[in-house]
């Protein structure tokens, strides 16, 4: 499945400073449909490069990294049921700042 994700807020440090990631995620053996809580362990695996606890705790994201799906707030739509389709976009901006 063919998404589009986006990092802002200081969270595209944590993937080699790339903002905008056009990638292609394989649904399992078995799945017919990709929800987010699947996407954000593809993330974790195939894109975080550092500091993975700055973007993930346990099986979501950290409080304080707002989630868009095509500009929807996840918290509306199911959060890590959501279910994803071809070409969505994903948006993961922190809204924390260090002073």
């Amino acid at each position: 499945m063919q998404l589009t994700l986006e990092f802002g807020g200081g969270l595209e440090l944590l993937c080699d400073s790339v903002k905008v990631h056009n990638v292609n995620v394989d649904l399992q053996n078995g799945q017919e449909k990709l929800t987010m809580k699947r996407l954000l362990s593809w993330v974790q695996m195939n894109l975080i490069k550092e500091r993975p606890e700055m973007f993930m705790k346990g099986d979501t994201v950290r409080p304080g990294v707002l989630v868009l799906v095509n500009d929807c707030d996840w918290e509306l739509s199911g959060q890590l049921e959501t279910t994803l389709e071809e070409k969505d976009v994903v948006v993961f901006i922190s809204t924390l700042h260090g002073g």
